[in-house]
């Protein structure tokens, strides 16, 4: 009976710990490009009272054994990098990537990250950057003396621009993409954005709407991908599963002190 305090502890840390993912996928449900992730369990240890295949009486064996399990961990979260729907802003410098693919961003230790998050704008000398001022990888400058509202961002990544004093646009630069192997082995680091990692494999890089790479869609941003009904059942689950653990050790610690009172009575 004392183990089964451990388990049902077990169990309702767990189930903590899958709420805390819950909140935050919900936290997050307005989150540009945000890509809800989902907790994954395993069994613990097994005591085994009988081992499958003991022998028993009459030369026979046993088919199934005993065996009692220790409870339960969470062993990984996976984050589900299916597309969002994608909203149309209007926004010059907005993009979203339909497909598989990452923009790549400069961070201030001079390290390349990851995002799926397109809505870039112009710092002062030009440069496509995201809202902390990340500079985009490779860099982008659109020229100061470009014409209100005439950026064009074709779906290969190709950035062209109309100049006040030139009548046909020109081409300023070309964005690339960049997908992984394993994207759930992505290290999310905050801010809408990942790093690679071992686990993720090297990043391989190229054109939008080339080598597997998604296309460009201009001004628009993709949306998150959680879906909140599903959040919603996910965390009604949840609650109730952490009742039944809390209410199994409530249980033992009935039978537990029940014993103890017998064995009181008897000495």
């Amino acid at each position: 009976m004392l183990q089964s305090l451990w388990s049902a502890a077990s169990g309702m840390n767990a189930q903590q710990l899958n709420l805390d993912n819950i909140s935050n996928n919900l936290a997050n449900v307005n989150t540009t490009a945000y890509k809800r992730t989902r907790l994954e369990f395993q069994d613990l240890l097994y005591r085994t009272y009988k081992a499958p295949g003991t022998p028993e009486a009459d030369a026979q064996s046993s088919p199934t054994g005993i065996q009692v399990g220790l409870g339960v961990k969470p062993s990984a979260t996976m984050r589900d990098f299916s597309t969002g729907s994608f909203q149309f802003t209007n926004k010059p410098f907005d993009m979203a990537i339909n497909g598989e693919g990452f923009f790549k961003v400069m961070q201030p230790d001079g390290t390349i990250a990851y995002t799926r998050d397109g809505s870039f704008r112009v710092d002062f000398d030009g440069r496509l950057v995201t809202s902390d001022g990340y500079f985009m990888e490779p860099q982008i400058v659109i020229p100061r003396d470009r014409m209100t509202d005439s950026e064009a961002i074709t779906p290969d990544g190709r950035v062209y621009v109309s100049l006040s004093d030139l009548t046909n646009a020109q081409l300023v630069g070309q964005l690339q993409t960049a997908r992984f192997v394993n994207p759930a082995g992505l290290a999310a680091v905050g801010r809408n954005l990942y790093a690679a990692t071992e686990s993720s494999g090297d990043a391989i890089e190229g054109n939008p709407d080339s080598q597997g790479l998604g296309k460009i869609e201009h001004k628009y941003l993709e949306a998150s991908n959680v879906q909140v009904v599903d959040e919603m059942v996910n965390m009604i689950i949840t609650q109730r599963a952490y009742e039944l653990n809390s209410r199994a050790a409530q249980v033992s610690d009935i039978m537990l002190s029940q014993a103890n009172n017998l064995l009181s009575l008897s000495i």
